[in-house]
Order: structure tokens, then sequence, then C-alpha cells
């Protein structure tokens, strides 16, 4: 597990390189304020290798976060870390490693009919029940996230993984209230308390896509308070003292700038409704920016506006994109795909950059 000391040793290797609000603190310890996401590419080995040189390239260059899920790439995505983390002179208690339960893993590849795998791989077997599916692939019950974080350890080859992720419960609003939605994720949350004391995880979180970004009156909003008081809740169903909901997920960029731009959440001492980003700000929860170059699309010429590019530092455009997410309140880290070991450079380059000031960053939307 990521420890205080060996973050903060990362840092201390690292931090003469990079700009001086590059590494901020999470959990125990420090973490670079750029990432490596692992969702992107086909499940085959040639996109494996390019992972495993890229994922080392990062490493071994500043970046000393790793976001990957159970199902990104059909089950591939954590296999290669683990592969890369291991064939990397970087020790284990310097990289905080994060991974995701909720959407149904396959096995390296996509089967032939996906219906019948999920019914014999989770339904068969008792992981799930028919009515805990969610569009075919998603459910939350206890005994899948058991399972799943047993397969991520597996898979990764480490003890724990630092922080585990529901991922995206807003797929469960297709077929379920929102009430329902959040007794299943408190459910989860229980899980993950009971994984966490045992040493498994050292915190968790909420990964999503629309959730904590969209309107209260929208059909995937979810809100943070109410999750937060779910986990107080599990925690005091399993009898720790503090629960371990310590980070989010959204996706965060100069196009998708819902999180800070919506108030959607209510906040304890706020005359309304807060942002996403806000809220955490004002709880302290970590924030990571998922999508930060919208999935490459920041990374062209003219992609951010004018007015936007020329208030950001970087010498790319996807230089400059990563700061913008940088510089958001609340966000811990942005993450950058990582198929290519060129990209990666370009990323960590970005980091030698100073983001925004919260003034600068708020008049960005004056």
């Amino acid at each position: 597990m990521a420890t205080a000391r060996g973050t903060w040793g990362y840092r201390d290797r690292f931090g003469d390189a990079v700009g001086r609000t590059y590494f901020r603190r999470f959990g125990p310890g420090v973490v670079s304020s750029i990432g490596l996401g692992t969702a992107l590419g086909d499940p085959d080995d040639a996109t494996d290798d390019r992972y495993r040189r890229a994922l080392a390239t990062g490493l071994d260059a500043s970046i000393n976060v790793v976001d990957t899920a159970s199902n990104y790439r059909c089950g591939r995505a954590e296999r290669v870390v683990g592969e890369a983390l291991a064939g990397s002179g970087v020790p284990r208690e310097s990289v905080v490693i994060a991974s995701k339960v909720g959407h149904l893993p396959f096995d390296g590849s996509r089967p032939d009919d996906p219906g019948r795998y999920v019914r014999e791989r989770y339904v068969d077997t008792g992981l799930v029940d028919a009515d805990d599916l969610a569009r075919g692939g998603h459910a939350l019950t206890p005994a899948l996230v058991d399972a799943t974080l047993d397969r991520s350890l597996e898979a990764v080859g480490v003890d724990a993984i630092d922080c585990y992720y529901v991922h995206e419960p807003e797929a469960q609003l297709a077929v379920r209230d929102r009430a329902a939605v959040y007794d299943q994720v408190e459910t989860a949350f229980e899980t993950l308390e009971r994984r966490r004391a045992a040493g498994d995880i050292g915190m968790y979180g909420v990964a999503t896509w629309d959730a904590f970004r969209v309107p209260p009156d929208h059909e995937s909003h979810l809100d943070l308070a109410e999750l937060l008081a779910r986990a107080e809740a599990a925690a005091d169903a399993v009898g720790v003292e503090d629960h371990g909901l310590r980070a989010i997920q959204l996706p965060f960029n100069v196009r998708m700038a819902g999180a800070f731009t919506v108030a959607a959440h209510d906040a304890d001492g706020a005359d309304g409704p807060v942002s996403a980003l806000e809220f955490c700000h004002r709880e302290g929860l970590s924030v990571v920016a998922a999508a930060a170059l919208a999935g490459g699309d920041l990374a062209e010429p003219d992609a951010i506006p004018e007015g936007v590019a020329t208030r950001l530092a970087g010498d790319t455009p996807a230089q400059r994109a990563l700061n913008f997410a940088r510089s958001a309140p609340a966000v811990t880290t942005a993450l950058v795909g990582c198929r290519r070991r060129a990209h990666v450079r370009e990323a960590v380059a970005a980091g030698t950059f100073d983001p925004l000031g919260a003034s600068a960053f708020d008049a960005v939307f004056e």
C-alpha cells in the first residue's frame, strides 16, 4: 500500500523537476497532480505492450498515480498495471493505485455472447441476482464487491488497493429509484469498510460520469451530501470510527466544466446548492479529474477557446488542457490516457508549469 514515507520519498526524488504545486496531499501522503489512466484501447497484446511501456515511463518520471478498473479493456488493464509496477524501479509504497467495481468485467476479451457470459459467470454463481443488474452488466451486491476486489488484488499483484471506487452507481437509476440506489451504495460502502478494516484497501471513493455534474432534476443525478451521509452510516454499521470515503472521480475539462459550474449539491452552511467541486472543497474530499483531455480532443490545435488558452501555461494544447483541470478547486489529480510514451512525456512536461491560481481560474468563467 502507498505510505506517507513512500510517497513523500517519491516527491523528494522528483520535486525539483516539477512545479511547486505539482505534488498534492492525498490519503496518508502526497501524489502527483497528473495521473495515468488505463481505460481506452483494444483488449489485445499489442495494446498491453504499449501500456506497459507508457506506464513505466510515467512511473519513472514523476507520476505516482495510476487509475484502472476491473472492467477496463475486458479485465486486461489491471494486469498490465501490475506488470508495469513490478517491472519498474519504483517501490510499491510510493505509488497510489486506484481501481473500481460496478461494471462486470470480462476475462481478457469480449465474449461472443456477453449476456450468456454474465449469466454463467455472475448470476448462476450467486454473485448477483438477475434483478440486481442494470443495463445488462452493472451491479453492486456485497458478494460482487468482495469478489471483484479479490480479483483486482490478484490481477494487480498487490496486497492492497489504495483507493477502490464504486463505479458509476448512477447506472442503477435505469432500473430503480434514487432511494434504492442510495441504499445499494450504502451496502457497498459497508463491504468496503470491512475490507478497509482488514487492510485490503486504503480508502474508497465514487467514480461517476454524469451523477455529480448534472442538475438535481437530471435522471442521472446523485447528491454528494447524501452519499457522504451513507458513508457515515456504513462506518457506524461496521463499527469503525471514521468512514473511508475520501475521493470522487468525475469528468472535468474545459469543455465539460459542469462539476464547477452546476450548483447541484446540498452543503452545510451554504446559502443554497453548490457545485461538486465546491462541495468537495468544503468537505475535504479529493477530486480526480477524468477525461482531462476529452479523449484526446483537447490536444488538437485551437481546441481550447483562445480566451482560455492564453491564460494557461504550457507549450502544447494538451499541456494547457491538463493545467486547466489541475487548476480547479479540490482537484488533486487530473488523469491522462497513457497508451503512448510520447503522450506520457508530454503530460510530465505539463507538470513543470504551475496551474492557475484560484482567482485566475474563477476569472475564466466570468
